[in-house]
C-alpha cells in the first residue's frame, strides 16, 4: 500500500479531504420540437433545434445545428450551420460547416457543405455540391491586398494627367 512521504505530509493541512474538482459545464442552448407538434411556415432562430415532430416550410438556423430526430419529419429547404439527420427530410440542405446523415436517416433533395457524412444504411437521392473551406486568414489578406491596389492605383491617376495636361 502506498504511503506519503514525510515531505508530502508535512505540505498537506491534516484536516483537508481530497474530493475530485467539480467541472462546470456550460448548458447547451437547444430549442425542441415535440412528438406530436405540426410547424407549417418558418422556422429561425438563435439556438441549435432538436426536431422530432413535424416541420413544412423553411428552417434557418444560420450558425446554429439542426438535428432530426428519429421521430422527426421534415419537407423543408434547411439552412444552418451544421445538419444532423436522423429521421426523414425532404427538401434542399444548405450547411456552412457540416451535413451528418446516420443510419437511420433518410434525405431527399440537394444539398451544399463543406462536409458531408453519410453512415452505411442512411438514404440520400438528390445532388450533392461540396464546396472548399474558406480560410478567414485568405480573405483579410486578399482584401488587404486589393485596398492597397487600389491605393495605389488612385494616386498614379493624377500623375497621369498631369503627364498628359503638360504634353
Amino acid at each position: 500500500m502506498l504511503q506519503p512521504s514525510d515531505s508530502q505530509k508535512s505540505q498537506l493541512p491534516s484536516n483537508q479531504s481530497f474530493s475530485p474538482s467539480k467541472t462546470v459545464s456550460v448548458p447547451v442552448e437547444q430549442a425542441t420540437i415535440g412528438r406530436s407538434v405540426v410547424i407549417k411556415g418558418e422556422v429561425s432562430g438563435t439556438e441549435s433545434l432538436y426536431i422530432d415532430g413535424r416541420i413544412e416550410g423553411t428552417v434557418n438556423f444560420a450558425d446554429h445545428r439542426i438535428t432530426v430526430g428519429r421521430n422527426g419529419s421534415v419537407a423543408a429547404n434547411i439552412s444552418a450551420r451544421e445538419v444532423v439527420i436522423l429521421g426523414k427530410v425532404q427538401g434542399n440542405i444548405q450547411c456552412t460547416d457540416r451535413l451528418d446523415i446516420r443510419s437511420e436517416g433518410a434525405l431527399t433533395g440537394d444539398v451544399i457543405t463543406q462536409r458531408i457524412s453519410v453512415e452505411d444504411g442512411a438514404v440520400l437521392k438528390g445532388s450533392v455540391q461540396v464546396r472548399a473551406v474558406e480560410h478567414k486568414q485568405d480573405k483579410s489578406q486578399a482584401q488587404k491586398q486589393t485596398h492597397a491596389e487600389s491605393k495605389s492605383a488612385a494616386s498614379e491617376q493624377p500623375r497621369a494627367a498631369v503627364a498628359v495636361a503638360g504634353a
